[in-house]
């Protein structure tokens, strides 16, 4: 069976059960694979925009004889998939900016479930999606290794979300145990202070929560 990276896991988990499921920027696969194996989607388009990740994938597509439930697409984000193609979109392992460019550019995005991993800039993303109406359900902060990575999946409500830097950097995130990551993200607005910014609030908060969670 197809074992995923808890980063990988984290973002499986929030794919909902039944749903018609897109993997953005898939690399070798994996995530299409174990939801098809453990029979939590009913079909899979698996799309990269570079051929050498693809055909990782298409192979390992082939190895667990999945060619009639996954499809291998070539893509530039959403542009070679129809609207009907899917209903749970998967975005991870590239930057909050690159995520935002890619949903910005899907004319259909707002009838979709999304599930978002930023490598970076987390709050980018987040932003963009308060911007387009979008209300985040589920946010979560993952290790995996020695690494801390941001989580969350969102829906179309139509709603507006006040941009502020509490919302665009902690979202809805509502466990703060993972000290790791937050004293990482205070250090990075600490130095973005440098620059003249104010984050003292949000720095503020973030040392509250994280003394909650003691």
């Amino acid at each position: 069976m197809v074992k995923l990276s808890e980063r990988l896991k984290a973002c499986a988990g929030l794919v909902r059960e039944g749903s018609r499921l897109a993997d953005i920027g898939c690399d070798h696969g994996f995530i299409p694979v174990y939801l098809t194996e453990r029979g939590r989607v009913k079909s899979a388009v698996a799309c990269d925009i570079n051929e050498k990740p693809l055909k990782s994938c298409i192979a390992l597509v082939e190895e667990y004889g999945f060619e009639d439930k996954i499809r291998c697409v070539l893509s530039d984000g959403f542009e070679n998939l129809e609207e009907n193609d899917f209903d749970d979109a998967v975005i991870a392992g590239m930057g909050g900016e690159l995520i935002a460019s890619i949903l910005s550019r899907c004319a259909y995005i707002n009838k979709k479930h999304l599930v978002i991993n930023p490598m970076t800039h987390p709050e980018l993303a987040r932003k963009w999606l308060f911007e387009n109406g979008f209300e985040i359900k589920n946010d979560i902060i993952t290790a995996d290794s020695d690494h801390h990575y941001s989580v969350f999946d969102a829906y179309y409500t139509g709603n507006n979300t006040e941009i502020n830097d509490i919302n665009i950097f902690l979202g809805k995130i509502e466990d703060f145990s993972d000290k790791d990551y937050f004293i990482h993200l205070i250090n990075y607005l600490k130095n973005k202070e440098k620059s003249g910014a104010d984050y003292s609030s949000l720095i503020g908060i973030i040392k509250e929560k994280i003394n909650d969670n003691s």
